[in-house]
């Protein structure tokens, strides 16, 4: 199902991106908003990114991704935004990124009007967050004087040095639209700074590069043709989690030799009667680790803080002690456990490993867990005859169907 999207058109979107960057490049930054041969580009360098590109026939396409704004990427269930899209767009471009959940919104303009995949309402898919400084001629001009005061390092002291700004960005931003913009026009809102000063030349070359000066024209890309087959989500990130956590729920430990005695435990023993809520020697231990995590539940007599003890030490302390043993329980054939229950009294010990398995007494919030990756890590040095049968699950192909 499709939607259409209240967008400017796109030769104004155009020469608001193009005046935006062509100003930028005029005082040494040609790398946030720019024009190339295959379009236009705004990259924040902090993840957020979007394209701009124009075709013939009146049409154009929009796409990026919101690195804090593009709930589409990572939703959950999985958005394809390419449902229903023409054939003509930039698909060599566009199915990668989807299938790496790095595309946050694409639209596109044909037979005068924008569209889009329709998606859940409450899904924000980064857009106006990514390109608003283009969505109307107001933010274009607000976006022109942060340039001279932001980027230009120039303060604007007085209501009359604000005005001339604003009247020298309208001017720049009307000579666009006419494709007529000269150098004089750079240098009303531009000249005005020392550092960095205005390179008028570079000004002119970007300007010219994006045709809105005169005697040139904004570069156009050829209609691409969309994929025989391509790769689309079925699993968003959590689903397949949940997929794997659940089977891991469902599994059954597989019949191995008990760990050899080591000293790693009579250490870990020790230090949890030492911390003993009660002060009685009863205390308990719930911990997940794997080669690069590990987190901790608390159990009926959860390991006691002592008085001024440093933030985090208690944890510190714990984790040294869990990883230790489970180094040294390790087997070469048959790895390391996942899950460790400890209870220990004044008297007695009382331990249950799981390496196959989650068990009923680790809590499953639906949202956090085992990372697939660390899974498959450790799945990997295992010897295949000690691997569960939900380890095809960490496939990521899995979450994938042929589209």
């Amino acid at each position: 199902m499709l939607t259409d999207v209240d967008l400017p058109a796109p030769g104004l979107l155009w020469t608001r991106w193009a005046t935006i960057s062509a100003a930028l490049a005029g005082i040494g930054y040609a790398d946030v908003w720019f024009v190339d041969d295959q379009g236009a580009h705004h990259d924040d360098h902090g993840g957020s990114w979007a394209r701009f590109a124009l075709l013939d026939g009146a049409r154009a396409v929009l796409y990026g991704y919101g690195r804090e704004h593009s709930g589409t990427a990572d939703a959950d269930p999985p958005i394809d935004l390419l449902t229903g899209a023409p054939d003509w767009l930039p698909w060599e471009n566009l199915s990668p990124l989807a299938e790496n959940d790095q595309l946050g919104f694409v639209v596109w303009h044909a037979e005068g009007r924008w569209s889009r995949a329709r998606y859940r309402e409450g899904v924000g898919d980064g857009l106006v967050e990514v390109v608003g400084s283009v969505l109307s001629a107001e933010n274009t001009l607000v976006e022109l004087s942060e340039i001279v005061t932001e980027w230009g390092r120039h303060d604007l002291r007085t209501p009359s040095e604000r005005d001339e700004v604003r009247a020298a960005g309208e001017q720049l931003l009307a000579a666009a639209v006419r494709g007529e913009v000269s150098g004089s026009a750079f240098e009303r809102l531009l000249g005005r700074l020392d550092d960095p000063a205005l390179n008028l030349k570079a000004a002119l070359f970007a300007a010219g590069r994006a045709g809105i000066t005169s005697g040139t024209r904004p570069p156009r890309i050829p209609a691409g043709e969309r994929p025989a087959l391509r790769r689309v989500r079925r699993l968003s990130q959590g689903e397949h989690d949940r997929l794997v956590w659940s089977a891991m729920q469902d599994a059954s430990e597989l019949r191995r030799p008990a760990p050899p005695a080591v000293s790693a435990l009579d250490d870990l023993v020790g230090w949890l009667r030492g911390r003993s809520p009660a002060g009685d020697g009863r205390c308990s231990l719930l911990a997940y680790a794997d080669a690069t995590s590990l987190s901790a539940q608390p159990g009926e007599f959860p390991p006691a803080e002592r008085p001024g003890e440093e933030r985090f030490a208690l944890f510190h302390e714990l984790a040294d002690r869990v990883r230790a043993l489970r180094a040294a329980e390790s087997d070469p054939r048959y790895g390391r456990w996942l899950f460790l229950r400890v209870e220990v009294s004044a008297s007695g010990v009382q331990i249950e490993r799981r390496y196959d398995s989650w068990p009923d007494w680790w809590p499953d919030d639906g949202v956090s867990g085992p990372w697939r990756t660390n899974l498959q890590e450790e799945m990997d040095r295992r010897a295949a005859a000690w691997r569960p049968g939900w380890i095809t699950l960490l496939d990521p192909e899995v979450a994938y169907r042929p589209v």
